[in-house]
């Protein structure tokens, strides 16, 4: 059984494109820039926001910096009080979460997600839930594929990387938990595919969470 799961956010334990997709679009909007469909946003998101920011702007305005800066902001403010809108668990994840708690498997969360919204966002989603760290993108913790946030969490729970195990849905997950010594487990649920994480090497990949707390558990 592993000691600690430490689990990506948005695309793993949320389903929460709809409403990036929808803040980032009312931002583009707002500045009289053309939007995307949903679909383009789960390639957008992942990176943290100024990636998302700039993936979303037209070829020929990513250099322009006061632009950018313009959008994000917008998108920041309004992502704020939007971020609950059509969000919600996947299937199975409050009980796979449960089920962690009741066997004394500390769980945590490292996201590229600005830290207060993150930290906001597990407590509405899983108040019934205990988690031993929850960390976003801040100063001082580079974000993901960067290890520092799974050290972070690693140095606050005390456990060694060879009794942890990492769980995401995209390339950027599997390389957090390779960067960080860890096992890596790719989920099927999330924003991107099988091809990606098999090209990643991840070490597990599964459809459903009853079979990721399988492997959490056995």
């Amino acid at each position: 059984m592993k000691e600690l799961v430490i689990f990506d956010l948005d695309g793993t334990l949320i389903n929460s494109i709809d409403d990036l997709a929808d803040s980032t679009n009312y931002a583009l909007a707002q500045c009289g820039l053309p939007t995307h469909s949903v679909e383009e946003y789960k390639y957008f998101v992942g990176n943290g926001v100024d990636m998302q920011i700039l993936r979303s702007l037209p070829e020929e305005e990513k250099e322009n910096q006061s632009l950018f800066q313009r959008v994000k902001q917008i998108y920041l403010e309004r992502y704020e009080s939007h971020s609950k809108d059509k969000t919600c668990p996947y299937p199975g994840i409050m009980q796979l979460l449960q089920q962690c708690n009741a066997a004394g498997v500390k769980i945590a969360v490292v996201s590229n997600k600005p830290h207060d919204i993150t930290a906001e966002v597990v407590r509405h989603y899983f108040p019934q839930i205990r988690f031993a760290a929850t960390i976003g993108q801040k100063d001082g913790i580079p974000k993901k594929p960067d290890p520092a946030g799974v050290r972070e969490v690693l140095r606050l729970t005390g456990v060694c990387p060879q009794q942890a195990l990492y769980v995401g849905d995209t390339w950027v997950d599997i390389q957090t938990a390779q960067n960080s010594n860890l096992t890596s487990c790719g989920v099927l649920w999330g924003f991107r595919t099988r091809q990606e994480l098999e090209e990643n090497h991840a070490d597990y990949i599964v459809e459903r969470p009853d079979q990721l707390a399988e492997i959490i558990l056995k």
